[in-house]
């Protein structure tokens, strides 16, 4: 039986462990291997279909990705493998682990069922792998490029770290 004490002392505990943010994301490619990337409003710069974990309410990685995918651009699929996952370092901040799923491969039909979600989103476009890193610098450019040579692989997981891989 577990007292009064005893719950308050293991909730000052967890309050008392490092934190850590996550997100997730998924890769979609089209037929000619361009990535599909995302202009958020709230920042410069572009992203892949993703974001935040919803860790408070027990969501998953997966679960993550496929409602930030759905909720993003409107396309409501199930992420194939984990590609990447990334341990990014914010000077100030918490750390980010950050994974990466197999989005697939979009059809003509599926790009064009493509609808952003206008209180996050500007515009999206299908880049090459050789211009990835102009509109995806540092480290989520570098996790990107591991993904696809992942996929070019085979098989595996890239573990990577601020976008360098560990292994």
């Amino acid at each position: 039986m577990t007292t009064t004490q005893d719950s308050q002392d293991f909730a000052a505990y967890l309050a008392s462990l490092p934190r850590i943010f996550a997100g997730a994301a998924a890769l979609f490619r089209d037929g000619e291997g361009r990535v599909l990337l995302v202009e958020p409003n709230y920042r410069e710069g572009w992203a892949l279909p993703g974001g935040t974990i919803e860790s408070d309410e027990g969501e998953s990685p997966r679960e993550g990705a496929r409602r930030e995918t759905a909720e993003e651009i409107g396309l409501d699929r199930e992420p194939g493998r984990l590609l990447a996952v990334d341990w990014v370092r914010w000077p100030g901040q918490p750390p980010l682990v950050a994974y990466l799923y197999d989005g697939g491969v979009l059809g003509e039909d599926e790009l064009g069922a493509i609808r952003l979600q206008e209180s996050e989103l500007l515009s999206w476009r299908l880049v090459p792998r050789e211009e990835l890193t102009a509109y995806l610098p540092g480290s989520l450019g570098r996790r990107v490029l591991a993904a696809l040579d992942v996929l070019a692989e085979g098989s595996g997981t890239a573990e990577l770290e601020d976008g360098y891989r560990v292994h």
